[in-house]
Order: structure tokens, then sequence, then C-alpha cells
């Protein structure tokens, strides 16, 4: 196809303006292992086998979302391709070949053909399905979405979604926004089923001591969120015998977080310690600097400030788990890659930075976030049981 051929050539021009950045990105610690094997197919060989069924996930959140349906596929012959490194840690959790997902100019040479490839939320790159397609293997989107906020940008270029969605055999919505807001896209065969990650287990790793006193977690922060979030906590803890435990996003921002804290230690007289130093909670302020603890946190937890949607970058964090966990949710108002699964949470107070303290005086007198929801996953399954 001519469009397709343009467009390989544009995605290799593209390749050789990005390359001093690739390299100098390669050396940063959030991207040593994701960007060469990206962009440079450094240890990332094709799969061993072909006509098995390959999953494709972003990052973390999207390959923890993939166990319940993976749980039911335990026979057959799975592959994983992530993006980002956390993503890729968390696939290898499961009994499964994964790689990381080539630059696209390099799918034409790197894909082999698989009996299904299905494509998880918003990872919409048109040579992964093309070349599936060409390969002879089904393209099935699941979990698909499309925030409110990206759809006009997604509809300025309708003409080019039109293209690449027309190789999708079947797309699987979270809700009735998605649903049309893909209609409007030409896409075909929309099935609205919900969230896959209200299907997910939730679970702690570790048991940890409730603390004795009021104990605040700030889960999933990001820059300039945990600053506001400390601000209110020194003013609520004025008149509450209460702790923080901040637990950042991302791994490489714990020395920062951890000056910030110290900052506000030092000027208002309070404990700090690291949990990687102590593992315990018996500071006032307690910086969680080690992955995979987030859960175990909530579980002693009353009052879960979540993360990624106090500015309008980042969309929100995932909801359900402080919810399962009982703990009173106080989030920003930009949670907009979130608001599905938002839907399902009840008792959620979203407030502005400025607003935070307000909200912990308000916990007070609110009953703990709660989940009310299931979904059933056996249309999914069976569709991609029936692909030979």
């Amino acid at each position: 196809m001519p469009f397709t051929f343009l467009y390989f050539i544009l995605s290799v021009m593209l390749y050789v303006i990005a390359l001093p950045l690739l390299i100098f990105l390669s050396f940063k610690p959030k991207y040593k292992d994701s960007i060469p094997s990206r962009f440079f197919l450094l240890k990332n060989k094709k799969f061993k086998t072909k006509n098995g069924i390959w999953f494709h996930v972003c990052s973390l959140g999207e390959a923890r979302a993939l166990k319940p349906v993976l749980d039911r596929l335990k026979n057959e012959d799975i592959k994983i391709t992530t993006i980002t490194h956390t993503g890729q840690a968390e696939a290898k959790k499961y009994d499964a070949e994964v790689r990381y997902l080539p630059y696209e100019m390099f799918l034409p040479f790197w894909m082999s053909k698989q009996k299904v490839l299905v494509v998880l939320e918003a990872e919409f790159w048109y040579m992964l399905f093309v070349i599936a397609a060409s390969r002879g293997s089904k393209v099935i989107l699941l979990n698909a979405r499309i925030s409110e906020k990206s759809a006009k940008k997604y509809l300025q270029f309708a003409w080019f979604y039109r293209k690449m969605l027309k190789y999708v055999e079947v797309i699987y919505a979270q809700s009735d926004a998605d649903k049309n807001r893909f209609l409007a896209l030409g896409a075909r065969n929309i099935e609205v089923i919900g969230n896959i990650k209200l299907a997910g287990k939730i679970k702690k790793t570790n048991e940890y001591q409730k603390p004795h006193t009021k104990t605040i977690v700030a889960g999933s922060t990001h820059e300039g969120e945990e600053e506001s979030i400390l601000k209110a906590f020194i003013k609520y803890k004025k008149e509450k015998d209460s702790k923080l435990i901040i637990v950042p996003r991302h791994p490489e921002r714990f020395g920062n977080v951890y000056e910030l804290m110290q900052k506000y230690a030092k000027d208002n007289s309070l404990n700090l310690s690291k949990f990687s130093d102590k593992a315990n909670f018996d500071a006032d302020l307690i910086l969680v600097d080690a992955m995979g603890e987030l859960n175990n946190i909530y579980a002693i937890s009353d009052i879960a400030v979540l993360g990624g949607a106090f500015k309008a970058d980042v969309g929100g964090h995932n909801p359900l788990e402080p919810a399962f966990f009982g703990c009173q949710i106080i989030t920003g108002k930009h949670f907009f890659h979130q608001k599905e699964l938002f839907k399902y949470v009840h008792h959620v107070q979203y407030v502005e930075p400025n607003e935070i303290y307000e909200a912990f005086i308000a916990c007070e007198k609110l009953p703990p976030s709660m989940v009310e929801q299931i979904i059933n996953l056996d249309k999914v399954i069976d569709k991609i049981k029936e692909i030979n």
C-alpha cells in the first residue's frame, strides 16, 4: 500500500533525526533497558515460536491488568511486549515470553506470525496493526479507551485512525463513551465490557502492623504533588496526631522527594525515615523508597491521597486498590485516564492542591471509599480461544 510505504519512510526519517537524543537517553537509568531494546534491538530477539497469543501493553498498570486474563489462558503459548521498564518487570512475573516492542520501522523485520495480537488500552501503533494483520494475526483491542481530553485530537486525524482500525477484528471498549469515540473514528465490531482492571485480584505481598495514629499515604505521587500534600499534612498534624507515608510513582524520584521531606521535617521538628533503612512506620514522615509496596501501605492507612491527578499532565491513577483496603480517597480533578474506574468508586473527594487540608478535615465525617462493580471476562476469553 502506498500509504503504508510512506508511513514507513517517515518512521525511518524520524528515527534518524531522533538518533542523537536516543543515544543520550540510553544512558539514563530510567531508559537504560527500554531504549536500547526498542530502538537498537539490543537483547530483543524475535519471539522463539509462532502461533501463540501475543499481548501488547504499555506500562505497569496494563501489565498488572493482564493477570485475570492470563490466569484463564494457563495452557496457551503466551507472549507479551511492553514499552516501559516497569511494565517489562511486571510482565516477567508471568509464564510468558517477554520482549520490548521495537520501534515501528523495525516491526516488518522483527515480527513473526501469532494467532492473535491483543492490544491493551490506547496503544495504537500503525505498523504494529498493519504488519500483524498482514502476517495473518487477528488483532483485538482490549480495555480500549479514548479519553475525553484526547478525543478531539483523535478526531482531527480520523482519516489516519480509520486506516489503522480497519485491521482490528474486534474492540472491547471500557465504556459507552469510548465506544462512541471509536465509532466516530470509523471503527467497527465494538463491544462494551467495562474495565478489565475490575477483574483483577487486589492483594498484599507483605503484612505490616497498622500504626496507632491516623495514617495518611500519598500514593503514586508525581513532581509537585508531594509539596502540596506535605503543606496540608503539616497543618493537619497540628490538630490531629497523624503520620504521612509518601510513595512516589517513579523510583528515580526517590532522592529528590527525600530531600523535600527532609526540609519539611527540619522546619517542623518532625521525625523522618526511609522505608529501606528501617522498614517500619515509627516516624512522622516516611518515604517508601521501594517498588511493589503500595498495596501493603494502603492496607495500614486510613486516608489515601492518590497522586497523578493534581496537575493536568498525568491523568490520574487506579483508585481500586486504596478503595479495596478501605481508605478514604482524596485525589485531584485531572483524572481523565482513570475516569472509567472512578465511576465505580464511591465516597471520593476531588480537590485542588490547595484544598487537601480541608479534605483531611472532611474525612472525619465521611465513610471509607468503596467499589461496587464486577466484570465478566468470558466473552473475551472465548473470542481469544476460538481464533486458530
